[in-house]
């Protein structure tokens, strides 16, 4: 590692270990010697790190006893604006249903006065942690989450607890960290892919395939509403009709997901998609691939989405809130602020299907072949 980057380091990683609450408030830190050991560097790139923190309000130096965390680099970093600001961190911020869950809490927090800090995490919790961060060192009045990979341990807990110890309120939307004890305003995943399956089912369709993200809630508790679904209808749950992916593998998911569709040519009568993103992908691949789309394969998707409203062909769909929540968290953040403890913790909007021109009505053509077998 170059010289001049060396002591950025140590100032990235004590910062953060200040912010996360593994170094508290009037802590005394390691020596400089040991910190020499801890980071293998000089001396004097060990005291420029430490000169750099104390100037940004992080550390103070006392002769002859030592450096501590110190306690007013809150009050100092909350001080770079006199507006009253909430954070605000999703995983995307320019597509699918992103652009209007965010455009709801603007509007809302516009109405207030209230400003808003905007970051991104693409789904990946070390850009969580550098986001969180950002607020803490903002010191911001509240933050609205959409948490990162949610189905997954998250390494970033501490942060949020140090929101929880600095009485920051904070609100998760779309899913939730199960570790954590938070309020939070989510669609009904599990009910959006019951409906989605139960309409299939509905239609007569019983080869009922899946695709679901494996890294986030929502895709748990979509998998969950469509295996509640086969069991009502008394239809079994086969593996091999399942497609899972996850952010990682998700710049693959056409290839894979061709692969899928391909082997499973007229097996499957019908897809239940994780969202109309994947919903409109299956639709590409059965293009490319000479399937008809519903006559030879039926597709639903979910959420309800722009990119789902303008595509070529009209998906069949479940409902998401997104403005309405966008307002919904940014209204909760406000009336929190004001000191309203009445507040509901934890809130489900009931999804509603779309009717779209993905799905085949099967019991037609079973309707229809009965006088034939009646002969």
């Amino acid at each position: 590692m170059k010289p001049k980057y060396q002591y950025q380091v140590i100032i990235d990683d004590i910062r953060s270990k200040i912010l996360s609450g593994e170094y508290s408030v009037l802590e005394k830190i390691p020596t400089e010697s040991a910190l020499q050991e801890l980071y293998n560097v000089s001396r004097h790139t060990v005291r420029k790190a430490i000169l750099k923190l104390s100037n940004e309000g992080f550390l103070r130096s006392e002769k002859g006893s030592g450096t501590y965390v110190s306690d007013d680099y809150q009050s100092k970093s909350s001080g770079k604006s006199n507006n009253r600001t909430i954070g605000v961190i999703t995983t995307y911020i320019s597509d699918y249903i992103f652009p209007s869950i965010i455009r709801g809490i603007e509007g809302k927090l516009n109405e207030q006065n209230y400003s808003l800090l905007l970051a991104s995490t693409n789904n990946d919790v070390e850009q969580e942690k550098k986001a969180l961060e950002m607020m803490l060192s903002y010191g911001v009045d509240g933050l609205i989450i959409e948490p990162t990979k949610s189905n997954l341990f998250n390494p970033n807990i501490a942060y949020y607890l140090s929101f929880k110890e600095q009485d920051i309120p904070f609100i998760m939307i779309n899913a939730y960290y199960e570790e954590l004890d938070v309020p939070y305003l989510s669609l009904d995943d599990v009910q959006s892919s019951y409906l989605a399956t139960s309409e299939l089912i509905s239609k007569g369709h019983k080869q009922i395939g899946v695709i679901s993200k494996k890294d986030d809630l929502q895709g748990k508790f979509r998998m969950k509403g469509y295996i509640k679904a086969l069991g009502e209808a008394k239809l079994p749950f086969q593996p091999e009709f399942v497609f899972s992916y996850d952010t990682e593998s998700k710049p693959d998911l056409y290839t894979n997901l061709m692969d899928f569709v391909a082997e499973n040519r007229g097996i499957l009568t019908s897809i239940v998609c994780y969202n109309d993103e994947v919903g409109l992908v299956v639709a590409n691949i059965c293009r490319q691939l000479g399937i008809s789309i519903p006559e030879e394969l039926s597709i639903i998707g979910q959420d309800n989405s722009f990119i789902a409203k303008n595509a070529h062909i009209k998906l069949t769909t479940l409902t998401h809130p997104q403005e309405q929540m966008g307002r919904d968290a940014a209204e909760w953040i406000i009336k929190k602020l004001q000191g309203n403890q009445n507040l509901l913790n934890e809130y489900y909007y009931l999804p509603t299907l779309v009717e779209g021109e993905t799905i085949k009505n099967l019991k037609n053509d079973q309707e229809d072949l009965a006088p034939i077998q009646a002969k």
